[in-house]
């Protein structure tokens, strides 16, 4: 949980043992002569993979060091404690880091169709229905505040439950994902690369986030600190429209991408197959639509008392990096 990090007794020589931090070779575009550096915050690889096979950096000024984290809350924490330099989530992490007081604007949003993001229960498993999960235990992946969790709480109230009628346990994806191999848990609210393996070790979907179930938009985030500095501003600009070209290729190359994503992260080629075709489809400015979107989440997520204090969505952009 992410919880007034700004108070967190979280050193920073602990933090950076969570995570594998250094500069790709196919990222140092600019040369050793480049005195901007973009620490770049990531999950699963992901978007490391996506700008190295896309070939998106070549040609950039500027050095990128990745920062890479199993899930969003540890990578809030590395930007809090100034060992990134940006954020890259769904909504509601982000939305969670920021009532948490984590220092950062969300300076360019993501977008996707929501199916990355489901429940999914095992294959024998009785609960046919989101009513039928009126007393059950759900396991929500990874910490309070996923994008997971927000998926669960919309349907159960689009289905007349409240979030009270379910028992949530938190467990990280990895953990989640033994747990749920091994018969352990038996409905599981998860997204990405997590979801499609557990749908292939004897998970069955019960329902996923399409249909604006979730609002489908992500954020790249970065630091205040990061945001004061024009040069490091100017790079993470830059970043944007190569990140959106990367993306733009994904939807022409979707078998080089899933290529990639077994090479660097070692997934199943049909896993990867899976996680290509559900990556994010753009890179959008921060309009007044994508923040009217986003606060419905932020609103039904404080209504439940998952998101205390209540977020303005729009106060916590920087529109001024991607216009």
């Amino acid at each position: 949980m992410i919880r007034r990090l700004a108070t967190a007794a979280l050193s920073l020589t602990a933090l950076l043992a969570l995570t594998a931090c250094g500069a790709d070779s196919s990222a140092d575009a600019s040369g050793s002569g480049s005195r901007v550096t973009l620490t770049l915050g990531d999950q699963a690889k992901t978007l490391q993979t996506l700008v190295n096979a896309s070939g998106a950096l070549k040609g950039a000024k500027y050095r990128v060091k990745w920062a890479e984290f199993e899930g969003a809350a540890p990578l809030f924490q590395a930007v809090q404690a100034g060992a990134a330099d940006t954020t890259y989530s769904a909504d509601l992490p982000a939305l969670q880091a920021l009532s948490g007081g984590v220092k950062f604007k969300n300076v360019a949003a993501l977008k996707n169709d929501g199916h990355h993001t489901g429940i999914i229960v095992r294959e024998d498993s009785d609960v046919r229905s989101v009513k039928d999960l009126k007393g059950r235990k759900v396991v929500v992946s990874s910490a309070k505040g996923s994008i997971a969790e927000y998926l669960l709480a919309n349907v159960l109230e689009q289905n007349g439950l409240k979030y009270s009628d379910v028992k949530v346990q938190y467990l990280l994806p990895t953990d989640a994902q033994a747990a749920f191999a091994s018969g352990k848990i038996d409905v599981w609210a998860t997204f990405g690369v997590y979801q499609a393996v557990g749908l292939q070790q004897g998970g069955r979907l019960l329902i996923d986030g399409a249909d604006g179930r979730i609002s489908g938009y992500g954020f790249i985030g970065a630091s205040d600190k990061a945001l004061a500095d024009p040069a490091k501003k100017a790079a993470l600009g830059d970043f944007l429209k190569r990140l959106g070209t990367a993306l733009t290729w994904t939807s022409t190359h979707q078998d080089a991408y899933a290529d990639a994503i077994v090479e660097r992260n070692g997934a199943d080629p049909a896993i990867a197959k899976t996680l290509a075709s559900a990556a994010y489809s753009k890179v959008l400015p921060i309009t007044p639509e994508v923040s009217s979107t986003v606060q419905d989440v932020a609103d039904l997520m404080n209504g439940i008392g998952v998101l205390d204090p209540n977020v303005d969505v729009a106060k916590s952009a920087d529109t001024s990096v991607l216009k």
